[in-house]
């Protein structure tokens, strides 16, 4: 029996002896591999063969997606300057609605001073805009027009049995007219082509481009036929012409370097040019058609036409090609932009190849720089961390004590991470008070981010400037010793107003009302003292509670606080925004900044804002209140800022309950005007028309409701430990006014 034993114990220790030497020599393997000179002979091997296949397999993508990543760009900055353009092209159409009832009740028989003065106030602040004329029936034609000097003058023809006699008029501050001089020619308006165009369609018209008849550049005319109170009688044709000197300066302002942009029609005829005024004024008059690319003398401007012409063949629309001239490959995009579908207008961009080309050579031949180099790296690497993996330990516990130390506060939270930094939940350690602290790590101050430096002080001064309850309160700012820029703030117990609706759905009107006349005081301090917010948006106010109050709202975020544009850093460049940018909250379109869902039309063409941009914008997070949508949604930034500029305002009326009052239906339509000046005059004026709002019976928000609402809602834990979920930053980075908003 012993020996049965022995026997089998001996066999067993035979079978299993190939996995214990299996075993022994994974151990020996794995400790090997993790010993010092294990590290310092595998990260170099590692590292050489990961960058040798990143090379390969990068310059491949590269070479093959950055053409088509610079053709959906350039598409998106053509489709940005034809909504710019069709943005001054459509105030023909409001000027010429105000100067229909004028002219009905003016004759060509009467005397005209005051007219004249109505006409050039009409073209007050209307660029592109060169003649604003009225054509009657007997042959008489009025009309304000810039002339060449750039002075806005009043010119009155009359045709006469021996041709038509002009005469040119200086307008003076008293209402007088000066004659400047009196000529003849043989203009007759019934024979241009808008005056028979509209009195033969008897409706608003645009012409096809066509040469003016004295400077012979080209333009186009929106026209419109006046009839009498019969309905059937034209009594005059009124006209709003735009040049091409007028249009080009859109283009002109929004041109990338060494790049061409171009606004023309199917028929090659141009109506916005890429050159100065002194460069148009060189180019050919023609007296009787318009100019077109064949009268041009660029080879670049010509092989585009031609390419346009072949890349159109598929029936137009928004295309990108490629195209030669001599040695030069050029991108372009052609993105349709007309005021009237049927004109077949197109905004085009062309830009050599090599401008988007010349980051993937540099990267070609940095690879083989980190190549030669990467070995050596590696092996410095692997030293240092082979000499330092057993301190690891102590160091990683070290950092986590120093870390929880802030100055006079106990970091107690990571509450979460941004783009620029940390917010933490914070203690005062001799005051035992909760606060929350933002800050900046030096390592992110030192990789250049002077712009995230200059909008995290802007923000401190202007918070410590303000003193409105509304406006979210500073306690502390300043630099710790290992460089981190921080402030300290005071901790909010409640919610923004994203989260707000999306947990709890479209608001009751009367509470909408209480909630923005609260952000209106904060922002009447701001706008009192100078400063404009510019990003006002959902995420950036906050609804909270405090002892027993509830329902209190506070404004966040004022890193992009101002007087004007003129203080924002610019960059060389206008850049050109991609969807794909992984942070579209917070868009840089040239010289714009700002959330694109929230912005204001002058914000988006870059003009320096007031505070009616921020009202525009508390506009846009009334309407989400309200309805629990954006004012315009798209995927697309460009196509939202698009929005902003030419778009009319969703119906608000047929999105909201019926109970509520039409008083803050029009309130929150006035907020969304496209110009400032047809906004609310201030915010406290229009905090004052929220409050006055009569609710009773009408979607109504007592007291007692919103006690209800808060003793759902779970206080904030001040004993809450553990790191923080990306949802739980969502709303966590708007109640501490976001590092990486």
């Amino acid at each position: 029996m012993p020996s049965m034993d022995r026997s089998r114990i001996g066999a067993a220790e035979t079978r299993d002896e190939p996995a214990a030497a299996k075993g022994a020599w994974l151990t020996r393997l794995s400790g090997a591999l993790a010993s010092p000179l294990g590290v310092l002979l595998v990260v170099p091997a590692l590292t050489i063969t990961l960058g040798a296949a990143l090379a390969v397999v990068g310059q491949a993508a590269l070479r093959g997606s950055n053409v088509e990543s610079a053709r959906a760009r350039l598409l998106d900055q053509a489709t940005l300057v034809a909504g710019t353009v069709n943005s001054a092209l459509a105030d023909a159409d409001p000027m010429l609605d105000r100067l229909e009832t004028r002219v009905r009740l003016h004759d060509p028989s009467m005397p005209f001073e005051a007219f004249a003065h109505d006409l050039v106030a009409r073209m007050a602040g209307h660029r592109g805009v060169t003649f604003v004329s009225v054509s009657f029936p007997e042959g008489t034609f009025q009309g304000a027009y810039v002339d060449p000097d750039h002075v806005v003058r009043f010119q009155d023809s009359r045709v006469g049995p021996t041709g038509t006699t002009v005469r040119r008029y200086d307008l003076r501050a008293d209402g007088s007219l000066a004659l400047m001089k009196t000529e003849t020619n043989d203009y007759d308006p019934r024979r241009r082509g808008f005056y028979r165009l509209a009195a033969s369609r008897g409706s608003r018209i645009w012409t096809e481009p066509y040469p003016f008849f004295e400077t012979h550049t080209t333009g186009i005319t929106r026209a419109t036929p006046v009839f009498a109170t019969d309905g059937r009688t034209l009594h005059a044709v009124v006209t709003v012409d735009f040049d091409v000197d007028g249009l080009s300066s859109y283009l002109r302002e929004t041109q990338l370097p060494s790049s061409r942009a171009l606004i023309f029609d199917r028929a090659g005829t141009l109506i916005a040019t890429p050159w100065s005024e002194a460069e148009l004024r060189r180019l050919p008059r023609i007296a009787n058609r318009a100019l077109t690319f064949r009268d041009l003398d660029d080879p670049v401007i010509r092989a585009f036409h031609r390419a346009s012409q072949r890349a159109d063949e598929g029936g137009g629309g928004a295309r990108s090609f490629r195209f030669r001239s001599g040695d030069t490959r050029y991108l372009a995009s052609v993105a349709p932009s007309s005021p009237d579908p049927t004109l077949h207008w197109s905004t085009a961009y062309i830009v050599p190849e090599a401008m988007f080309l010349e980051a993937l050579h540099y990267y070609e031949l940095r690879s083989i720089l980190v190549a030669g180099v990467a070995t050596l790296v590696a092996f410095v690497v692997a030293w240092l961390f082979a000499r330092h993996i057993t301190r690891v330990k102590e160091e990683v516990a070290e950092a986590r004590r120093e870390v929880t130390e802030l100055g006079s506060y106990r970091l107690v939270e990571c509450l979460g991470r941004g783009g620029m930094g940390e917010v933490w939940r914070a203690k005062h350690r001799l005051l035992a008070r909760d606060a929350a602290i933002k800050l900046i790590h030096p390592r992110l101050a030192r990789v250049g981010d002077a712009e995230a430096k200059t909008r995290f002080k802007r923000e401190a001064e202007a918070l410590a400037a303000l003193h409105s309850r509304h406006t979210i309160e500073l306690f502390d700012y300043g630099v710790a010793e290992d460089g981190t820029f921080f402030f300290v703030m005071e901790l909010l117990d409640g919610l923004d107003f994203e989260t707000l609706v999306e947990r709890h759905g479209p608001l009751a009107p009367q509470r909408v009302a209480s909630l923005l006349a609260q952000a209106c005081s904060s922002l009447a301090e701001a706008h009192a003292a100078g400063l404009v917010h510019r990003d006002i948006k959902p995420a950036n106010l906050f609804v909270c509670r405090a002892a027993d109050e509830v329902d209190i709202v506070k404004v966040l975020d004022f890193g992009l606080v101002g007087a004007g544009l003129e203080d924002l850093p610019r960059p060389p460049a206008p850049s050109l925004a991609s969807d794909t940018d992984p942070d579209v909250r917070l868009t840089r379109l040239g010289s714009m900044m700002g959330t694109p869902g929230f912005m204001s039309p002058e914000q988006v063409r870059g003009e320096l804002v007031s505070g009616a941009s921020d009202l525009y914008a508390l506009g846009c997070v009334g309407f989400f209140l309200m309805t629990g949508r954006f004012v315009f949604d798209d995927e697309s930034p460009v196509k939202i800022l698009m929005a902003h500029l030419g778009e009319a305002v969703p119906d608000l009326t047929r999105l909201v309950p019926t109970e509520t009052p039409p008083e803050l239906v029009r309130i929150i339509e006035r907020c969304l005007e496209k110009k400032p000046g047809d906004r609310p005059t201030s915010a406290l004026a229009l905090k004052a028309e929220l409050l006055a709002i009569d609710f009773r019976g009408r979607g109504e928000f007592t007291a007692a409701d919103a006690l209800a609402f808060w003793s759902g809602v779970p206080p904030v834990d001040a004993s809450a430990s553990g790191p923080a979920t990306e949802k739980d930053f969502s709303t966590a980075k708007t109640v501490f006014s976001s590092p990486g908003s």
